[in-house]
C-alpha cells in the first residue's frame, strides 16, 4: 500500500473540508465586498448622493441575497447553518471594525460588538425555527407513516 503524500502547509487549508466553515468564509467574503463597496460608493462617489435612496436599497438587497445563502444551503440542518452563518458574520464584522477606522462617524451609528451581536443572534433565530420547523415535519411524517401501518387493509369485495 502506498503511503499518502503529505504536502508541505496543507494544514492551513483544513477548514476547507468542513462545508459549514467554508460556506461561510465565501459568505462573509461577499458580505465584506458589499459592505466595503457601499461604503465607498456612499462617501466618495457625490454624483450619486442624488439616488442615495436607490443604492441603499440596492445594498440592502444584496446583504440580504447573500445572508440568505447559508439559510438555504443548510435548510435541513441548522448546526452548519448556524457555524455557517455566524463565520460569515464574523468576517463581516472584522470588516466593520477595520472599516471604523477609515469612516469614523460609522462608530457613532453601531459599534462592532452590536453588529456581532445582531448577526449571531439573527442566525441563531434562523437556526432555531429550521430545527422546529425540521422536528415538526419529522413528527408529521412519523405519525403519517404510523397512521398507514394501522389502518388495515380490508378487501371489500360485495357478491352480486
Amino acid at each position: 500500500m502506498a503511503a499518502r503524500t503529505q504536502i508541505p502547509g496543507i494544514r492551513w487549508s483544513f477548514w476547507l473540508r468542513h462545508e459549514a466553515l467554508r460556506n461561510g468564509v465565501l459568505t462573509g467574503i461577499y458580505l465584506a465586498c458589499v459592505l466595503v463597496t457601499w461604503l465607498e460608493v456612499a462617501n466618495r462617489v457625490r454624483e450619486l448622493e442624488a439616488f442615495a435612496g436607490t443604492r441603499n436599497f440596492i445594498a440592502a438587497v444584496l446583504f440580504v441575497g447573500i445572508l440568505a445563502i447559508p439559510a438555504l444551503h443548510f435548510r435541513h440542518d441548522p448546526a452548519k447553518l448556524f457555524v455557517a452563518g455566524l463565520t460569515a458574520w464574523a468576517l463581516l464584522t472584522l470588516t466593520y471594525l477595520v472599516a471604523e477606522i477609515n469612516f469614523k462617524l460609522l462608530e457613532s451609528r453601531m459599534g462592532f460588538l452590536h453588529v456581532f451581536v445582531l448577526g449571531a443572534v439573527s442566525y441563531g433565530f434562523v437556526a432555531v425555527l429550521d430545527w422546529v420547523f425540521l422536528m415538526c415535519a419529522g413528527a408529521r411524517q412519523q405519525h403519517i407513516a404510523q397512521s398507514r401501518e394501522a389502518t388495515p387493509v380490508t378487501d371489500r369485495r360485495r357478491a352480486h
